[in-house]
């Protein structure tokens, strides 16, 4: 499907991940923003693309036990556990005011086995509002010992299939970072039929309290984000680009236009907002006024998608 231009609009930011048309290409990161409702008098939720919730299990989970959040040089560790309400209080309680926002709204799901992958999917099909599903890939398969899906093209790539083979909508893999190369994994999850690829997720890390000679987190290690890993996300979403032919959308550090401008650059269609959120909850909001400033004022930039890859290389000789 080709883009109409509407010459009476403002700039044109719309960006296609999959067959899910965004009216601009900056989403939230889950895990950060909630279920949306959190942020409505903090923000204006209707200028955002999309809105991605916090990960959903089959069953409610409670998280970690404090303390689970760090501040870090740059950034911050968490070691929430994926505390959220499961899936059927998800759909009951939260779809509902999520169905009545004029953006789409992307549900991340996360299981321990393909078979509570395939079932959360199920469960999500046909409920209005659901527009597209995010899979993470980062969690313990625990059938297989611990061992992460995210970490395992075969297994990452049984994820997505069940998910693709359960659901209408567009299916996204977040990918982990903490792998040896970041494009077997994307080559993987897009033979086995995923509709775009978002990156990256957190790196491991952790804290230690000098004085008390402990582990600063409950859970000892935690993920690490904020502007200190943009270098790294960077570089993943500029190796997955030249790997794969489905849609990219951006994750790690970004907090102003410019960041976000950066990531479409090396690849991405579509960028995600994270660790921004806790510092300004408009961050996002801010981020899509500053795309359209760019957009308008950039020459030889019609459209959003200009900028999509349009990083040069000419200037590196042999």
């Amino acid at each position: 499907m080709e883009f109409v231009k509407d010459t009476t609009a403002g700039p044109d930011l719309r960006v296609k991940i999959g067959s899910l048309e965004l009216n601009n290409p900056v989403m939230t990161a889950s895990g950060t923003f909630g279920y949306a409702r959190e942020f409505e008098r903090l923000m204006n939720l209707h200028r955002l693309g999309a809105v991605i919730v916090k990960g959903i299990s089959l069953f409610p989970r409670p998280g970690n036990p404090p303390p689970r959040i760090v501040e870090t040089a740059c950034g911050m560790l968490n070691a929430i556990g994926l505390q959220n309400v499961g899936v059927d209080r998800f759909i009951t309680e939260k779809m509902p005011y999520l169905n009545g926002l004029n953006v789409p709204a992307i549900v991340n799901i996360l299981g321990g086995s393909v078979e509570e992958y395939r079932e959360i999917t199920a469960r999500l099909e046909g409920v209005p509002g659901v527009a597209g599903i995010e899979v993470n890939i980062s969690c313990p398969n625990v059938k297989e010992g611990g061992v992460a899906f995210g970490g395992d093209p075969k297994m990452a790539a049984a994820v997505t299939k069940a998910v693709k083979e359960t659901c209408s909508v567009p299916v996204i893999v977040k990918l982990s970072p903490n792998v040896t190369d970041i494009r077997e994994m994307a080559r993987a999850v897009e033979d086995a039929g995923a509709d775009s690829i978002s990156l990256i997720n957190t790196l491991i890390g952790m804290a230690i309290d000098l004085k008390k000679k402990r582990p600063v987190l409950a859970n000892v290690i935690g993920g690490l984000s904020g502007p200190a890993i943009k270098p790294v996300a960077l570089r993943m979403v500029y190796e997955v680009a030249g790997a794969v032919s489905i849609p990219i959308i951006g994750i790690g550090g970004i907090e102003t236009a410019e960041d976000a401008l950066e990531f479409m650059l090396a690849g991405a269609s579509a960028v995600q907002i994270g660790t921004a959120n806790f510092v300004n909850p408009r961050a996002s909001e801010e981020v899509v006024e500053g795309i359209a400033k760019y957009v308008q004022e950039e020459d030889g930039i019609e459209s959003v998608r200009d900028v999509i890859g349009g990083l040069k290389l000419d200037w590196i000789k042999d």
